[in-house]
Protein backbone atom coordinates (compact mmCIF):
# COMPACT_ATOMS: atom_id res chain seq x y z
CA UNK A 1 0.00 0.00 0.00
CA UNK A 2 1.43 3.45 -0.91
CA UNK A 3 2.19 5.65 2.09
CA UNK A 4 1.82 9.45 2.23
CA UNK A 5 3.00 11.99 4.78
CA UNK A 6 0.91 15.13 5.31
CA UNK A 7 3.43 17.55 6.85
CA UNK A 8 1.38 20.77 6.82
CA UNK A 9 -2.09 21.50 8.11
CA UNK A 10 -4.74 20.30 5.65
CA UNK A 11 -8.44 19.64 5.94
CA UNK A 12 -9.13 16.34 7.76
CA UNK A 13 -11.11 15.32 4.70
CA UNK A 14 -7.82 15.08 2.76
CA UNK A 15 -6.63 12.23 4.96
CA UNK A 16 -10.00 10.53 4.50
CA UNK A 17 -9.64 10.73 0.70
CA UNK A 18 -6.23 9.05 0.88
CA UNK A 19 -7.61 6.27 3.08
CA UNK A 20 -10.70 5.73 0.93
CA UNK A 21 -8.50 5.33 -2.16
CA UNK A 22 -6.22 2.75 -0.64
CA UNK A 23 -3.35 4.98 0.47
CA UNK A 24 -1.86 4.76 3.97
CA UNK A 25 -1.61 8.29 5.40
CA UNK A 26 0.34 9.77 8.30
CA UNK A 27 -0.33 13.32 9.51
CA UNK A 28 2.64 14.94 11.25
CA UNK A 29 2.75 18.73 11.03
CA UNK A 30 5.38 21.09 12.34
CA UNK A 31 8.33 18.78 11.66
CA UNK A 32 11.74 20.44 11.79
CA UNK A 33 13.98 20.02 8.71
CA UNK A 34 16.02 17.37 10.52
CA UNK A 35 12.89 15.53 11.63
CA UNK A 36 11.52 15.56 8.08
CA UNK A 37 14.81 14.22 6.72
CA UNK A 38 14.75 11.44 9.31
CA UNK A 39 11.20 10.38 8.41
CA UNK A 40 10.87 10.99 4.67
CA UNK A 41 12.40 7.65 3.57
CA UNK A 42 9.24 5.88 4.82
CA UNK A 43 6.93 7.57 2.33
CA UNK A 44 5.91 7.37 -1.33
CA UNK A 45 4.18 10.76 -1.24
CA UNK A 46 4.50 14.08 0.60
CA UNK A 47 1.58 16.53 0.86
CA UNK A 48 2.51 20.09 1.83
CA UNK A 49 1.29 23.64 1.87
CA UNK A 50 3.84 26.47 2.19
CA UNK A 51 5.38 25.75 5.60
CA UNK A 52 7.32 22.59 4.72
CA UNK A 53 10.51 23.29 2.78
CA UNK A 54 11.36 20.45 0.40
CA UNK A 55 15.09 20.99 -0.05
CA UNK A 56 17.74 18.94 -1.88
CA UNK A 57 18.73 17.48 1.51
CA UNK A 58 15.16 16.31 2.11
CA UNK A 59 14.98 14.81 -1.38
CA UNK A 60 18.35 13.08 -0.99
CA UNK A 61 16.91 11.20 1.99
CA UNK A 62 13.64 10.37 0.21
CA UNK A 63 14.50 6.94 -1.16
CA UNK A 64 10.86 5.92 -1.80
CA UNK A 65 9.38 9.28 -2.69
CA UNK A 66 7.44 9.35 -5.96
CA UNK A 67 5.26 12.45 -5.69
CA UNK A 68 5.05 15.77 -3.85
CA UNK A 69 1.67 17.49 -3.75
CA UNK A 70 1.42 21.22 -3.01
CA UNK A 71 -2.01 22.28 -1.78
CA UNK A 72 -1.93 25.64 -3.54
CA UNK A 73 -0.42 27.28 -6.61
CA UNK A 74 3.09 28.36 -5.68
CA UNK A 75 5.86 25.79 -5.37
CA UNK A 76 8.54 28.17 -4.11
CA UNK A 77 9.04 25.95 -1.06
CA UNK A 78 9.86 22.93 -3.23
CA UNK A 79 13.15 22.51 -5.10
CA UNK A 80 11.52 21.37 -8.34
CA UNK A 81 14.83 20.87 -10.16
CA UNK A 82 16.15 18.61 -7.41
CA UNK A 83 12.85 16.70 -7.33
CA UNK A 84 12.92 16.24 -11.10
CA UNK A 85 16.49 15.04 -10.98
CA UNK A 86 15.47 12.32 -8.52
CA UNK A 87 12.42 11.37 -10.58
CA UNK A 88 9.84 12.79 -8.18
CA UNK A 89 6.63 14.24 -9.64
CA UNK A 90 5.72 17.67 -8.28
CA UNK A 91 2.01 18.59 -8.42
CA UNK A 92 0.14 21.70 -7.40
CA UNK A 93 -3.52 22.74 -7.37
CA UNK A 94 -3.63 25.79 -9.65
CA UNK A 95 -7.41 26.13 -9.73
CA UNK A 96 -8.41 25.47 -6.13
CA UNK A 97 -7.81 29.00 -4.87
CA UNK A 98 -8.01 30.98 -8.11
CA UNK A 99 -11.41 32.51 -7.35
CA UNK A 100 -10.46 33.31 -3.78
CA UNK A 101 -7.25 35.07 -4.81
CA UNK A 102 -9.01 36.96 -7.60
CA UNK A 103 -11.74 38.13 -5.22
CA UNK A 104 -9.09 39.31 -2.76
CA UNK A 105 -7.43 41.34 -5.50
CA UNK A 106 -10.77 42.94 -6.37
CA UNK A 107 -11.40 43.66 -2.68
CA UNK A 108 -8.00 45.34 -2.34
CA UNK A 109 -8.70 47.38 -5.46
CA UNK A 110 -11.90 48.72 -3.90
CA UNK A 111 -10.01 49.39 -0.68
CA UNK A 112 -7.38 51.62 -2.25
CA UNK A 113 -9.89 53.27 -4.58
CA UNK A 114 -11.85 54.55 -1.57
CA UNK A 115 -9.24 54.46 1.25
CA UNK A 116 -11.58 52.14 3.13
CA UNK A 117 -9.13 50.82 5.77
CA UNK A 118 -7.88 54.30 6.70
CA UNK A 119 -11.44 55.64 6.79
CA UNK A 120 -12.47 52.79 9.06
CA UNK A 121 -9.60 53.45 11.50
CA UNK A 122 -10.37 57.15 11.52
CA UNK A 123 -14.08 56.69 12.16
CA UNK A 124 -13.58 54.09 14.91
CA UNK A 125 -11.17 56.47 16.66
CA UNK A 126 -14.01 58.99 17.01
CA UNK A 127 -13.26 61.21 14.04
CA UNK A 128 -15.55 62.20 11.17
CA UNK A 129 -13.21 63.06 8.29
CA UNK A 130 -15.45 63.01 5.23
CA UNK A 131 -13.38 65.50 3.28
CA UNK A 132 -10.12 63.63 3.93
CA UNK A 133 -11.13 60.43 2.17
CA UNK A 134 -11.84 61.47 -1.39
CA UNK A 135 -11.69 58.36 -3.56
CA UNK A 136 -12.15 57.45 -7.20
CA UNK A 137 -14.71 55.35 -9.05
CA UNK A 138 -13.75 52.11 -10.74
CA UNK A 139 -16.33 52.52 -13.51
CA UNK A 140 -14.69 53.62 -16.76
CA UNK A 141 -11.17 53.24 -15.43
CA UNK A 142 -8.54 51.08 -17.15
CA UNK A 143 -7.28 48.07 -15.24
CA UNK A 144 -3.91 46.75 -16.37
CA UNK A 145 -3.61 43.02 -15.68
CA UNK A 146 -0.05 41.70 -15.73
CA UNK A 147 -0.46 37.96 -16.18
CA UNK A 148 -3.81 36.81 -17.54
CA UNK A 149 -3.76 33.14 -16.53
CA UNK A 150 -5.99 31.35 -14.04
CA UNK A 151 -6.26 34.19 -11.51
CA UNK A 152 -5.68 37.11 -13.84
CA UNK A 153 -8.47 36.06 -16.21
CA UNK A 154 -10.95 35.86 -13.31
CA UNK A 155 -9.91 39.34 -12.14
CA UNK A 156 -10.38 40.60 -15.70
CA UNK A 157 -13.89 39.12 -15.91
CA UNK A 158 -14.88 40.68 -12.57
CA UNK A 159 -13.43 44.05 -13.61
CA UNK A 160 -15.39 44.00 -16.85
CA UNK A 161 -18.49 43.35 -14.77
CA UNK A 162 -17.65 46.55 -12.87
CA UNK A 163 -17.65 48.42 -16.23
CA UNK A 164 -13.88 48.85 -16.23
CA UNK A 165 -11.72 48.65 -19.34
CA UNK A 166 -9.13 45.86 -19.15
CA UNK A 167 -5.73 45.82 -20.83
CA UNK A 168 -3.72 42.64 -20.36
CA UNK A 169 0.00 42.00 -20.69
CA UNK A 170 0.77 38.30 -21.01
CA UNK A 171 3.14 36.93 -23.69
CA UNK A 172 1.39 33.55 -23.45
CA UNK A 173 -2.15 34.88 -23.88
CA UNK A 174 -3.47 33.80 -27.32
CA UNK A 175 -5.30 36.56 -29.21
CA UNK A 176 -8.46 34.45 -29.48
CA UNK A 177 -8.43 33.88 -25.70
CA UNK A 178 -8.03 37.64 -25.13
CA UNK A 179 -10.96 38.27 -27.45
CA UNK A 180 -13.09 35.68 -25.66
CA UNK A 181 -12.33 37.32 -22.31
CA UNK A 182 -13.11 40.77 -23.69
CA UNK A 183 -9.70 42.20 -22.83
CA UNK A 184 -7.24 44.12 -24.98
CA UNK A 185 -3.87 42.41 -25.28
CA UNK A 186 -1.06 44.98 -25.10
CA UNK A 187 2.67 45.09 -24.51
CA UNK A 188 3.99 46.02 -21.08
CA UNK A 189 4.98 49.60 -21.95
CA UNK A 190 1.50 50.31 -23.32
CA UNK A 191 -0.14 48.88 -20.20
CA UNK A 192 2.06 50.98 -17.90
CA UNK A 193 1.18 54.18 -19.77
CA UNK A 194 -2.59 53.62 -19.91
CA UNK A 195 -3.59 51.89 -16.68
CA UNK A 196 -5.37 53.64 -13.81
CA UNK A 197 -5.05 50.48 -11.72
CA UNK A 198 -2.47 47.71 -12.15
CA UNK A 199 -2.85 44.23 -10.70
CA UNK A 200 -0.17 41.53 -10.79
CA UNK A 201 -0.99 37.86 -11.45
CA UNK A 202 2.11 36.47 -13.14
CA UNK A 203 4.42 33.73 -11.86
CA UNK A 204 7.81 34.69 -10.46
CA UNK A 205 10.47 33.95 -13.08
CA UNK A 206 13.79 35.48 -14.05
CA UNK A 207 11.95 37.66 -16.58
CA UNK A 208 9.22 38.84 -14.19
CA UNK A 209 11.32 39.44 -11.06
CA UNK A 210 11.20 43.18 -10.36
CA UNK A 211 8.89 43.81 -13.32
CA UNK A 212 7.57 46.88 -11.49
CA UNK A 213 10.66 48.97 -10.75
CA UNK A 214 11.71 52.61 -10.90
CA UNK A 215 11.81 52.57 -14.70
CA UNK A 216 8.31 51.07 -14.87
CA UNK A 217 6.88 53.56 -12.34
CA UNK A 218 8.32 56.42 -14.39
CA UNK A 219 6.13 55.37 -17.35
CA UNK A 220 2.88 55.27 -15.35
CA UNK A 221 0.15 57.86 -14.96
CA UNK A 222 0.26 60.05 -11.89
CA UNK A 223 -1.98 58.57 -9.24
CA UNK A 224 -1.97 54.99 -10.55
CA UNK A 225 -2.94 52.41 -7.96
CA UNK A 226 -1.07 49.10 -7.60
CA UNK A 227 -2.39 45.72 -6.33
CA UNK A 228 -0.12 42.73 -5.76
CA UNK A 229 -1.59 39.38 -4.73
CA UNK A 230 0.94 37.28 -6.68
CA UNK A 231 4.57 37.34 -5.50
CA UNK A 232 6.36 40.03 -3.53
CA UNK A 233 9.50 39.82 -5.67
CA UNK A 234 7.57 41.03 -8.72
CA UNK A 235 7.85 44.55 -7.29
CA UNK A 236 10.98 46.42 -6.25
CA UNK A 237 9.50 47.53 -2.95
CA UNK A 238 11.91 50.43 -2.30
CA UNK A 239 11.13 51.85 -5.75
CA UNK A 240 7.41 51.49 -5.04
CA UNK A 241 7.81 53.40 -1.77
CA UNK A 242 9.60 56.24 -3.61
CA UNK A 243 6.88 56.33 -6.29
CA UNK A 244 4.18 56.51 -3.61
CA UNK A 245 5.93 59.35 -1.77
CA UNK A 246 6.34 61.31 -5.01
CA UNK A 247 2.66 60.97 -5.91
CA UNK A 248 3.31 58.99 -9.08
CA UNK A 249 1.56 56.07 -7.35
CA UNK A 250 -1.68 57.05 -5.66
CA UNK A 251 -2.31 53.89 -3.67
CA UNK A 252 -0.81 50.48 -2.94
CA UNK A 253 -2.45 47.25 -1.82
CA UNK A 254 -0.13 44.37 -0.97
CA UNK A 255 -0.90 40.84 0.05
CA UNK A 256 2.58 39.47 -0.67
CA UNK A 257 6.09 40.64 0.17
CA UNK A 258 9.65 39.86 -0.86
CA UNK A 259 10.27 38.83 2.76
CA UNK A 260 7.39 37.26 4.67
CA UNK A 261 6.53 38.40 7.23
CA UNK A 262 7.97 41.79 6.26
CA UNK A 263 10.36 43.45 8.73
CA UNK A 264 9.15 46.12 11.13
CA UNK A 265 11.06 48.77 9.16
CA UNK A 266 9.43 47.74 5.88
CA UNK A 267 9.67 50.69 3.49
CA UNK A 268 5.92 50.94 2.82
CA UNK A 269 4.65 50.63 6.38
CA UNK A 270 3.42 53.88 7.88
CA UNK A 271 2.84 55.61 4.55
CA UNK A 272 -0.55 56.98 3.55
CA UNK A 273 -2.64 55.14 0.95
CA UNK A 274 -1.15 51.74 1.72
CA UNK A 275 -3.26 48.66 2.43
CA UNK A 276 -1.40 45.58 3.63
CA UNK A 277 -2.75 42.11 4.32
CA UNK A 278 -0.80 39.05 5.54
CA UNK A 279 -0.84 36.84 2.40
CA UNK A 280 -4.58 36.20 2.57
CA UNK A 281 -5.13 35.54 -1.14
CA UNK A 282 -6.06 31.89 -0.56
CA UNK A 283 -7.36 32.34 2.96
CA UNK A 284 -10.99 31.35 2.69
CA UNK A 285 -12.60 28.26 4.10
CA UNK A 286 -13.70 27.23 0.62
CA UNK A 287 -10.24 27.59 -0.93
CA UNK A 288 -8.45 25.77 1.88
CA UNK A 289 -10.89 22.92 1.62
CA UNK A 290 -10.69 22.81 -2.18
CA UNK A 291 -6.92 22.68 -2.47
CA UNK A 292 -6.61 20.08 0.29
CA UNK A 293 -9.14 17.79 -1.35
CA UNK A 294 -7.69 18.32 -4.82
CA UNK A 295 -4.12 17.51 -3.80
CA UNK A 296 -5.29 14.36 -1.99
CA UNK A 297 -7.25 13.22 -5.05
CA UNK A 298 -4.36 13.95 -7.44
CA UNK A 299 -1.74 12.20 -5.32
CA UNK A 300 -3.99 9.20 -4.68
CA UNK A 301 -4.73 8.82 -8.38
CA UNK A 302 -1.03 8.99 -9.22
CA UNK A 303 0.02 6.44 -6.60
CA UNK A 304 -2.76 3.98 -7.40
CA UNK A 305 -3.42 4.41 -11.14
CA UNK A 306 -0.50 6.39 -12.55
CA UNK A 307 -2.70 9.39 -13.43
CA UNK A 308 -0.73 12.66 -13.49
CA UNK A 309 -2.73 15.87 -13.03
CA UNK A 310 -1.38 19.42 -12.60
CA UNK A 311 2.22 18.25 -12.58
CA UNK A 312 4.91 20.92 -12.68
CA UNK A 313 7.66 18.71 -14.09
CA UNK A 314 6.02 16.19 -16.44
CA UNK A 315 3.14 15.84 -18.87
CA UNK A 316 -0.26 15.28 -17.30
CA UNK A 317 -2.24 12.09 -17.79
CA UNK A 318 -5.85 12.12 -16.62
CA UNK A 319 -7.31 9.34 -14.50
CA UNK A 320 -9.49 8.44 -17.48
CA UNK A 321 -6.54 8.24 -19.89
CA UNK A 322 -4.05 6.55 -17.55
CA UNK A 323 -5.37 2.97 -17.98
CA UNK A 324 -5.62 3.41 -21.76
CA UNK A 325 -2.19 5.00 -22.02
CA UNK A 326 -0.40 2.48 -19.77
CA UNK A 327 0.06 -0.23 -22.46
CA UNK A 328 1.40 2.35 -24.91
CA UNK A 329 3.82 3.65 -22.29
CA UNK A 330 4.98 0.10 -21.63
CA UNK A 331 5.48 -0.41 -25.37
CA UNK A 332 7.46 2.85 -25.64
CA UNK A 333 9.60 1.84 -22.65
CA UNK A 334 10.30 -1.59 -24.19
CA UNK A 335 11.32 -0.01 -27.50
CA UNK A 336 13.66 2.30 -25.64
CA UNK A 337 15.07 -0.56 -23.60
CA UNK A 338 15.68 -2.62 -26.74
CA UNK A 339 17.48 0.31 -28.37
CA UNK A 340 19.51 1.06 -25.25
CA UNK A 341 20.69 -2.51 -24.80
CA UNK A 342 21.70 -2.87 -28.44
CA UNK A 343 23.48 0.51 -28.69
CA UNK A 344 27.24 0.10 -29.01
CA UNK A 345 28.22 3.77 -28.68
CA UNK A 346 26.90 7.00 -27.16
CA UNK A 347 23.39 8.07 -28.14
CA UNK A 348 23.20 11.50 -29.80
CA UNK A 349 19.54 11.75 -30.93
CA UNK A 350 16.18 10.11 -30.32
CA UNK A 351 13.00 10.49 -32.36
CA UNK A 352 9.63 8.94 -31.55
CA UNK A 353 7.03 8.65 -34.31
CA UNK A 354 3.44 7.83 -33.40
CA UNK A 355 0.84 6.52 -35.85
CA UNK A 356 -2.78 5.61 -35.36
CA UNK A 357 -5.20 5.32 -32.48
CA UNK A 358 -2.87 6.69 -29.82
CA UNK A 359 -3.44 10.17 -31.28
CA UNK A 360 -6.86 10.16 -29.65
CA UNK A 361 -5.31 10.50 -26.20
CA UNK A 362 -2.53 12.63 -24.76
CA UNK A 363 0.63 10.91 -25.95
CA UNK A 364 3.26 13.30 -24.58
CA UNK A 365 4.32 10.91 -21.80
CA UNK A 366 5.27 8.26 -24.38
CA UNK A 367 8.52 9.99 -25.30
CA UNK A 368 9.50 10.15 -21.61
CA UNK A 369 8.75 6.43 -21.27
CA UNK A 370 10.90 5.64 -24.31
CA UNK A 371 13.76 7.70 -22.87
CA UNK A 372 13.37 5.91 -19.57
CA UNK A 373 13.81 2.55 -21.29
CA UNK A 374 16.69 3.82 -23.41
CA UNK A 375 18.68 5.22 -20.48
CA UNK A 376 17.95 2.46 -17.96
CA UNK A 377 20.88 0.27 -19.11
CA UNK A 378 23.22 3.25 -18.72
CA UNK A 379 21.89 5.27 -15.77
CA UNK A 380 20.74 4.28 -12.28
CA UNK A 381 17.39 5.42 -10.86
CA UNK A 382 15.92 6.69 -14.12
CA UNK A 383 12.17 7.08 -14.56
CA UNK A 384 9.79 8.97 -16.80
CA UNK A 385 10.15 12.15 -14.74
CA UNK A 386 13.91 12.53 -14.84
CA UNK A 387 14.60 10.72 -18.13
CA UNK A 388 14.17 13.85 -20.32
CA UNK A 389 16.43 15.81 -17.96
CA UNK A 390 19.10 13.11 -17.97
CA UNK A 391 18.88 12.90 -21.77
CA UNK A 392 19.35 16.64 -22.18
CA UNK A 393 22.28 16.59 -19.74
CA UNK A 394 23.92 14.03 -22.05
CA UNK A 395 23.36 16.21 -25.11
CA UNK A 396 20.74 13.90 -26.65
CA UNK A 397 18.50 15.65 -29.17
CA UNK A 398 14.84 14.63 -28.67
CA UNK A 399 11.96 14.93 -31.12
CA UNK A 400 8.42 13.61 -31.33
CA UNK A 401 6.32 13.32 -34.49
CA UNK A 402 2.61 12.55 -34.76
CA UNK A 403 1.32 11.10 -38.03
CA UNK A 404 -2.36 11.35 -38.94
CA UNK A 405 -2.39 8.38 -41.30
CA UNK A 406 -3.58 4.81 -41.52
CA UNK A 407 -1.08 1.99 -41.74
CA UNK A 408 -0.77 -1.74 -41.48
CA UNK A 409 -1.27 -1.57 -37.73
CA UNK A 410 -3.97 0.23 -35.78
CA UNK A 411 -1.28 1.81 -33.63
CA UNK A 412 2.44 1.96 -34.31
CA UNK A 413 5.32 3.51 -32.36
CA UNK A 414 8.63 3.89 -34.18
CA UNK A 415 11.75 4.84 -32.23
CA UNK A 416 14.78 6.07 -34.15
CA UNK A 417 18.01 6.14 -32.16
CA UNK A 418 21.14 7.77 -33.54
CA UNK A 419 24.49 6.95 -31.97
CA UNK A 420 27.99 8.12 -32.77
CA UNK A 421 28.32 5.27 -35.26
CA UNK A 422 24.91 4.56 -36.78
CA UNK A 423 21.14 5.03 -36.78
CA UNK A 424 18.72 2.24 -35.88
CA UNK A 425 14.92 2.09 -35.94
CA UNK A 426 12.64 -0.01 -33.77
CA UNK A 427 8.88 -0.22 -34.26
CA UNK A 428 6.23 -1.82 -32.10
CA UNK A 429 2.50 -2.16 -31.70
CA UNK A 430 -0.06 -3.64 -29.33
CA UNK A 431 -1.78 -6.92 -30.01
CA UNK A 432 -5.25 -7.12 -28.51
CA UNK A 433 -4.88 -3.54 -27.35
CA UNK A 434 -2.47 -4.39 -24.52
CA UNK A 435 0.23 -6.91 -25.58
CA UNK A 436 3.46 -5.23 -26.78
CA UNK A 437 5.05 -6.65 -29.93
CA UNK A 438 8.17 -5.65 -31.82
CA UNK A 439 7.26 -5.58 -35.51
CA UNK A 440 10.28 -3.98 -37.13
CA UNK A 441 14.01 -3.56 -36.52
CA UNK A 442 16.03 -1.42 -38.94
CA UNK A 443 13.35 -1.77 -41.57
CA UNK A 444 13.21 -5.55 -41.26
CA UNK A 445 9.76 -6.87 -40.40
CA UNK A 446 9.18 -9.49 -37.72
CA UNK A 447 6.70 -10.06 -34.89
CA UNK A 448 8.46 -10.65 -31.58
CA UNK A 449 7.11 -10.88 -28.07
CA UNK A 450 9.63 -9.67 -25.50
CA UNK A 451 10.25 -12.02 -22.58
CA UNK A 452 12.42 -11.62 -19.50
CA UNK A 453 15.47 -13.13 -21.24
CA UNK A 454 16.15 -12.64 -24.95
CA UNK A 455 18.94 -13.29 -27.41
CA UNK A 456 19.24 -10.77 -30.23
CA UNK A 457 21.35 -11.53 -33.29
CA UNK A 458 22.12 -9.88 -36.60
CA UNK A 459 23.42 -12.29 -39.19
CA UNK A 460 23.88 -12.93 -42.88
CA UNK A 461 20.89 -14.81 -44.29
CA UNK A 462 22.54 -18.10 -45.28
CA UNK A 463 21.30 -21.71 -45.08
CA UNK A 464 22.22 -23.60 -41.95
CA UNK A 465 22.47 -20.61 -39.61
CA UNK A 466 19.37 -21.43 -37.58
CA UNK A 467 20.50 -25.05 -37.20
CA UNK A 468 23.99 -24.09 -36.01
CA UNK A 469 22.54 -21.55 -33.58
CA UNK A 470 20.04 -24.12 -32.26
CA UNK A 471 22.82 -26.66 -31.72
CA UNK A 472 24.83 -24.22 -29.60
CA UNK A 473 21.82 -23.41 -27.44
CA UNK A 474 20.75 -27.04 -27.19
CA UNK A 475 24.24 -28.28 -26.26
CA UNK A 476 24.35 -25.63 -23.51
CA UNK A 477 20.98 -26.72 -22.13
CA UNK A 478 19.32 -23.44 -23.11
CA UNK A 479 15.59 -23.86 -23.74
CA UNK A 480 14.06 -21.71 -26.48
CA UNK A 481 10.59 -20.37 -25.75
CA UNK A 482 9.99 -18.43 -28.99
CA UNK A 483 12.07 -17.75 -32.11
CA UNK A 484 11.29 -14.74 -34.30
CA UNK A 485 13.23 -14.14 -37.50
CA UNK A 486 13.08 -11.47 -40.17
CA UNK A 487 15.24 -10.55 -43.15
CA UNK A 488 15.63 -7.64 -45.50
CA UNK A 489 15.86 -9.84 -48.60
CA UNK A 490 16.99 -13.36 -49.50
CA UNK A 491 20.70 -13.66 -48.79
CA UNK A 492 20.75 -10.21 -47.12
CA UNK A 493 20.77 -9.12 -43.51
CA UNK A 494 18.56 -11.01 -41.03
CA UNK A 495 17.68 -10.35 -37.40
CA UNK A 496 16.56 -12.81 -34.76
CA UNK A 497 14.74 -12.23 -31.47
CA UNK A 498 14.89 -15.44 -29.43
CA UNK A 499 13.13 -15.77 -26.09
CA UNK A 500 14.94 -18.14 -23.73
CA UNK A 501 13.93 -19.48 -20.34
CA UNK A 502 17.03 -18.39 -18.42
CA UNK A 503 19.91 -15.99 -18.76
CA UNK A 504 22.72 -16.89 -21.15
CA UNK A 505 26.23 -17.20 -19.74
CA UNK A 506 29.14 -15.43 -21.39
CA UNK A 507 30.72 -18.60 -22.81
CA UNK A 508 27.58 -19.54 -24.73
CA UNK A 509 27.18 -15.97 -25.99
CA UNK A 510 30.77 -16.01 -27.27
CA UNK A 511 30.04 -19.27 -29.09
CA UNK A 512 27.09 -17.61 -30.81
CA UNK A 513 29.25 -14.63 -31.78
CA UNK A 514 31.84 -17.01 -33.21
CA UNK A 515 29.39 -18.39 -35.77
CA UNK A 516 30.61 -17.42 -39.26
CA UNK A 517 27.41 -15.58 -40.28
CA UNK A 518 26.91 -13.56 -37.06
CA UNK A 519 27.40 -9.78 -37.26
CA UNK A 520 26.13 -8.96 -33.75
CA UNK A 521 24.80 -10.95 -30.80
CA UNK A 522 23.46 -9.49 -27.55
CA UNK A 523 21.59 -10.83 -24.55
CA UNK A 524 18.65 -8.64 -23.52
CA UNK A 525 16.60 -8.40 -20.35
CA UNK A 526 13.11 -6.93 -20.06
Amino acid sequence: MPKVLISDKLSPRAAKIFEDRGVDVVVETGLSPDELIARISEFDGLAVRSATKVTPDVLAAADRLKVIGRAGIGVDNIDVDAASGRGVVVMNTPFGNSITTAEHAIGLMFSIARDIPAADRSTQSGKWEKSRFMGVELTGKTLGVIGCGNVGSIVAERALGLKMKVAAYDPFLPPDRAAALGVEKVDLDELLKRADFITLHTPLTDSTRGILNAEAFAQMKDGVRIVNCARGELVVEADLADALKSGRVGGVALDVYAEEPPPNDFSLFGLDHVVATPHLGAATAEAQENVALQVAEQMSDFLTTGAVVNAINMASVSAEDAPRLAPFMRLAELLGSLAGQIAESSVTAVALEIDGEVERIDSRPLCSAALQGLLAPMVESVNSVNAPILARERGIAISEVMHDRNGEYQTLLRLTVTTENQTRTFAGTLFGGEKPRIVEINGIGLEAELGSHMLYTVNADRPGYIGRLGSILGDAGVNVATFHLGRAEPGGVAVSMIQIDDSLDDAVLESVRALPDVVQARTLKF
